[in-house]
C-alpha cells in the first residue's frame, strides 16, 4: 500500500525494491491487463483518470485518452487506488494480501482494507493506522476490525455521509456500521427462491454524500433505496426498477441530486432526484457496464465495461473519450498471432471479431468483423464462433474460419480468405468457402517462404484428411481477379488430423494425424516419411529454424516432448514434458515450450540441437498458460548473461486461462511510452513542490539569459544539461531509487568531463584570437564587406573552393557576422 495515491496490491509485502537490469527480469502483468479490474479514479482536476492494469497502474488523459504515466513499484496485482488528501509519498508495510482500499478525509491518519481471514472466502474490512514517520517505508501493523464476513469486491462496500457509518453487502445482507456509536445495524430481504423475480440478492452499493440515504443493486435489477437505517425497527426502503438483468454498478453525482446506475444492457441509466419517471439514458455503450466512478469536481464520469474499456462521459451524457484495452473474450481459440504489417498482436476480440491490438502503445488499434452478423446477447444462444486465423505472404492474406453448432450432426462452418488493401488499410473478403471440411477445421497455415512460388495454405481437420488451397486466377475476363481453390487432399489410414505446419524453407510439410506425424513434399505432394513413437496423440508439431533446421520437433497429450532429426529420419531426444505451449523465435533457433502441472505452468526454452535448456523458469503463474507468442523488438536488448540472451531479439507474450497477458519484464514500463504521450506529459506544468521552485526559477534564469544574449554570441550551455543519470534520478519515485550511498559514484562520474570534451573547449589557435578582435572592427568596415558581398557574389563561391590564406579565412569570418535580414524588406 503506497500513500502517494493511496495503492493496495497483494502483494504482501505491498512494496518493490529496485533491483540491477539482471534480477530484474521477472514475470509480470504486461500491456493488455485489465483496465476494469477496479473503478478508475479521477484527478482532482479530471485531466486524468488512474487505472488498475496488472502490476501497475496507468495515468490516462481524459482528452487526448493517451498514457501519459505508469506508476510501478508492486510486485502482484493491484487490487485497489484511491487518491491521498494528504499526498504524501510513503510506503505502508501492513502484513496481510489487500483485496480492495478505501479512503476518506475524516479520518486522514487512516485507512481502510479489506483482508482475507483463515477461512476461504471469508474476508474483513479493517481500518490501517498509518503512524508519521519521515521514512519512506514504514509498519503499518496496527489494524482495528469493522466489519467480518464482507464481499471482497469493493463494489459491496460504501461510505456514508461524511464518513459518519460505512455500508456492507453480502448475499441477502446489508450492514451499517456507525463509526460515532460503535453499533452496527443488519438488514435481511428475503432468499426464497420459489416466488417469481425473487432474486433479491445484492450485488453493490453507494451512499448519498450529503443525505442519510444508501442505494443498493440487485440481482433482479432493481434499485433500493433505504433511509432510517439507523434504526432497525424503523427502516424503509423504495425500489426503482428499469434493468431487466443484475446492477452492476452504483453512483451518486457530487452533489446527491441524481444516481448512476449500469448493468448488462449496455446502458448508462441516471435517475435524477431519485425518481422513477424522472431518468435519462445513454444507449448502445457496446459492452457490460461493471465499474461508474465520479470526477470530485463532478464534471465528468466513466464507466469501465466487460470487454476491457473505459468511457469518459461528460455530465450532460455525451461521450468525450475511450480508452480501449485488450479485448477479453468467452474463449482465445484463435490463439496468439502477429500481424506482420503492424507488428500487433491478433486475437480473438468482440464476438466475432478479431482485435488488432499494439503492445507498444498498449491500446487497440482496430477490430475486424469476421462474421459480419448482429451480436444478440443471450447465454441461451448457440452463436457463430471465430475459431482459427493465420496470416500468410506477409501480412497481405488473412484466413479465418468461422463455425456454429448446435447439435451434433448440425454443423455449420466458413472459411474467409481476406486480402490486404493498400487504399483502405483494412481487408476485404476475398473467397467464401463454405464447409470446407466435414468436421472441425484443427489447424492452418501458410506457406510463407519465399521459395513458394504459388500462395500455399493448408488446412488439417478431424475428418482425416488435409487440404492444399491455392491462390488461382479467377473466371474473370480480365483476368484481373484471384481466388482461392482446393489443389490437394491428403489422409493417412483414415486418422484424425491434430496439426500442420511448414518448414522454414516451404520445402517440407508436416501434418500429425493423432500419434503418427506424416512429411510430404510441398512439391508433389508426395509422402517423404513417417514418425511414430506411440507416445499418445501429438498436440503441437513445430520445426527448427536456421541452423536447427534439420529438426522437427512433436508435443504428445501424455506429456512425452519429441524432437526428430530429418536427415537420419530418426528420433534424436524425447524428454518427459506436459507440454501445452510450444512457440519458435522467429528470429532465432530458440524455442520457448510452457508445460503445466498441479504446481503451475513451467517455462523451458532450448535448441533443438542442445539437450541442456538455455533457461528454466519455475512458475511463471499458477494458472495454466493456453498460448503464446514471440514478438521481435524494434530496438534490440543487450543481455550479457547466458540465462538471458534468449530474450535480446525478441519478447515472449503468454496468455493464461483467465486471459491474463504476462511476459517478461525487461524495461520501466515508464519507457514504454509513445513520444506522443511523453510530449503531453511534459506539456503538462509543473506542481508546486520545492523541486518547483528550485527548477522553475532555474529555468526562468537560463530564459532570461538567452533572450538577452544576442545571436552573434555563443551560449555555453551547462555540462549537467541532458546528461541520462540526472534525468532518470529526478524522475525514478524515491521509494524505488537504490540507497545514496549507491548513487553518489554514478553521479559524480556522470559530473566529469572526457578527454575529447576537454580537448574540444582548450584555448582556440591563433586564428580564433584574430576572430575576437576582428569582431570589434569599425561601422566602416562593415558597410565595405557588405558591399564586397553584393557586388561580388560569384568571385566569392570560387575562393571557397580553392585554399583561402588566414587573411582570406578573416575576411570570409566577417562576412558571415553580418546581418542581412534587412535584405527582406526590399
Amino acid at each position: 500500500m503506497t500513500g502517494a495515491g493511496g495503492v493496495a496490491s497483494s502483494d504482501p509485502s505491498g512494496v518493490c525494491a529496485k533491483m540491477e537490469e539482471e534480477e530484474s527480469i521477472r514475470v509480470v502483468h504486461c500491456g493488455g491487463s485489465e483496465l476494469n479490474f477496479r473503478r478508475a479514479v479521477f484527478s482532482a482536476d479530471s485531466k486524468y483518470i488512474f487505472c488498475v492494469s496488472g502490476d501497475f497502474v496507468k495515468v490516462y488523459s481524459t482528452t487526448t485518452e493517451e498514457c501519459v504515466h505508469i506508476l510501478q513499484g508492486h510486485t502482484d496485482l493491484v487490487t485497489g487506488i484511491q487518491l491521498n488528501p494528504s499526498n504524501h509519498l510513503q510506503t505502508f508495510l501492513v502484513g496481510p494480501k489487500l483485496y480492495a482500499l478505501f479512503t476518506h478525509h475524516s479520518a486522514e491518519d487512516s485507512v481502510f482494507v479489506t483482508i482475507n481471514k483463515e477461512e476461504p472466502d471469508v474476508f474483513q474490512l479493517v481500518s490501517v493506522k498509518l503512524p508519521k514517520s519521515p521514512s519512506q517505508e514504514i509498519e503499518a501493523k496496527e489494524l482495528s476490525s469493522i466489519l467480518d464476513y464482507i464481499n471482497q469486491s469493493p463494489k459491496c462496500i460504501a461510505f456514508g455521509r461524511k464518513g459518519e457509518y460505512v455500508a456492507v453487502v453480502r448475499d441477502f445482507y446489508l450492514s451499517v456500521y456507525f463509526f460515532k456509536k460503535k453499533t452496527t445495524s443488519r438488514f435481511t430481504l428475503s432468499s426464497s427462491k420459489n416466488k417469481k423475480h425473487a432474486r433479491n440478492g445484492f450485488t453493490c452499493v453507494a451512499c448519498h454524500p450529503e443525505e442519510d440515504c444508501i442505494a443498493s443493486g440487485h440481482m433482479d435489477g432493481k434499485i433500493r433505496l433505504w433511509r432510517n437505517f439507523d434504526d432497525d425497527k424503523k427502516y424503509t426502503y423504495t425500489c426503482l426498477h428499469w434493468h431487466h438483468d443484475m446492477v452492476m454498478d452504483l453512483a451518486f453525482s457530487v452533489t446527491g441530486s441524481s444516481l448512476l446506475s449500469g448493468g448488462r444492457e449496455c446502458v448508462l441509466v441516471e435517475w435524477r432526484e431519485a425518481g422513477e419517471k424522472n431518468k435519462e439514458f445513454l444507449p448502445r455503450l457496446g459492452a457490460t457496464i461493471e465499474h461508474i466512478s465520479v470526477s470530485p469536481a463532478g464534471d465528468l464520469l466513466c464507466t469501465s465495461h466487460s470487454d476491457n474499456k473505459i468511457m469518459v462521459i461528460h455530465r450532460n451524457l455525451e461521450t468525450s473519450a475511450v480508452i480501449q484495452g485488450l479485448v477479453k473474450d468467452r474463449s482465445i481459440l484463435t490463439g496468439l498471432t502477429i500481424d506482420p504489417k503492424t507488428k500487433a498482436l491478433v486475437l480473438n476480440g468482440k464476438p466475432g471479431h478479431l482485435q488488432f491490438y499494439s503492445l507498444q502503445s498498449d491500446k487497440q488499434l482496430y477490430n475486424l468483423d469476421i462474421v459480419q452478423q448482429e451480436y444478440i446477447n443471450d447465454s441461451g444462444l448457440f452463436q457463430i464462433e471465430l475459431t482459427k486465423a493465420a496470416f500468410g505472404c506477409f501480412g497481405n492474406w488473412l484466413a479465418t474460419v468461422e463455425q456454429r453448432q448446435e447439435k451434433e450432426s448440425e454443423l455449420e462452418m466458413q472459411m474467409k480468405l481476406w486480402k490486404y488493401n493498400k487504399k483502405t488499410q483494412g481487408f476485404v473478403l476475398n473467397t467464401k468457402i463454405n464447409m470446407p471440411h466435414d468436421d472441425h477445421i484443427t489447424a492452418l497455415c501458410f506457406c510463407n517462404a519465399e521459395r513458394c512460388e504459388t500462395l500455399t495454405l493448408v488446412t488439417a481437420s478431424k475428418d482425416g484428411h488435409f487440404k492444399v488451397w491455392i491462390l488461382t486466377d479467377d473466371s474473370d475476363i480480365y483476368k484481373k481477379a484471384v481466388g482461392w481453390t482446393c489443389d490437394f487432399v491428403g489422409s493417412y489410414h483414415k486418422y484424425q488430423a491434430t496439426d500442420c505446419c511448414f518448414s522454414e524453407d516451404g520445402s517440407l510439410l508436416a501434418v500429425s494425424f493423432e500419434e503418427i506425424v506424416t512429411i510430404w513434399d510441398s512439391e508433389t505432394w508426395e509422402l517423404k516419411c513417417t514418425f511414430c513413437q506411440r507416445a499418445g496423440e501429438i498436440r503441437r508439431l513445430c520445426f527448427g529454424r536456421l541452423t536447427c533446421s534439420k529438426y522437427l520437433l512433436g508435443a504428445t497429450e501424455n506429456g512425452i516432448l519429441c524432437c526428430w532429426n530429418l536427415l537420419s529420419c530418426a528420433l534424436e531426444w524425447s524428454a518427459k514434458l506436459s507440454v501445452r505451449v510450444m512457440e519458435p523465435d522467429p528470429q532465432s533457433e530458440n524455442i520457448a515450450a510452457v508445460s503445466w502441472s498441479s504446481e503451475g505452468s513451467d517455462l523451458f526454452v532450448f535448441k533443438p540441437s542442445e539437450p541442456r535448456p538455455l533457461y528454466i523458469q519455475k512458475n511463471v503463474c499458477r494458472e495454466e498458460v493456453q498460448w503464446g507468442v514471440f514478438v521481435p523488438r524494434d530496438v534490440p536488448e543487450s543481455f550479457t548473461s547466458e540465462a538471458y540472451q534468449w530474450l535480446n531479439r525478441s519478447q515472449f507474450y503468454f496468455l493464461t486461462k483467465s486471459q491474463s497477458l504476462l511476459t517478461f519484464s525487461t524495461k520501466s514500463p515508464e519507457e514504454k511510452l509513445t513520444p506522443t504521450s511523453k510530449q503531453l506529459l511534459a506539456e503538462e506544468s509543473l506542481p508546486t513542490t520545492p523541486f518547483y521552485f528550485i527548477l522553475g526559477k532555474h529555468r526562468q534564469q537560463e530564459d532570461q539569459k538567452l533572450s538577452e544574449t544576442s545571436e552573434s554570441e555563443l551560449v555555453q550551455l551547462p555540462v549537467t544539461e541532458n546528461i541520462p543519470a540526472i534525468a532518470e534520478l529526478l524522475h525514478t519515485p524515491a521509494h524505488v531509487l537504490p540507497s545514496a550511498a549507491f548513487l553518489c559514484s554514478m553521479f559524480v562520474n556522470s559530473l566529469l568531463l572526457s578527454n575529447e570534451t576537454k580537448s574540444a573547449e582548450e584555448t582556440p589557435d591563433d586564428v580564433d584570437m584574430e576572430e575576437e578582435k576582428e569582431s570589434e572592427d569599425s561601422d566602416e568596415e562593415s558597410n565595405f564587406t557588405e558591399h564586397v558581398q553584393i557586388t561580388s557574389n560569384t568571385d566569392f563561391r570560387e575562393d571557397i573552393i580553392h585554399q583561402l590564406s588566414k587573411s582570406e579565412e578573416k575576411e570570409l569570418r566577417r562576412f558571415r557576422k553580418v546581418d542581412y535580414s534587412w535584405i527582406a524588406a526590399l
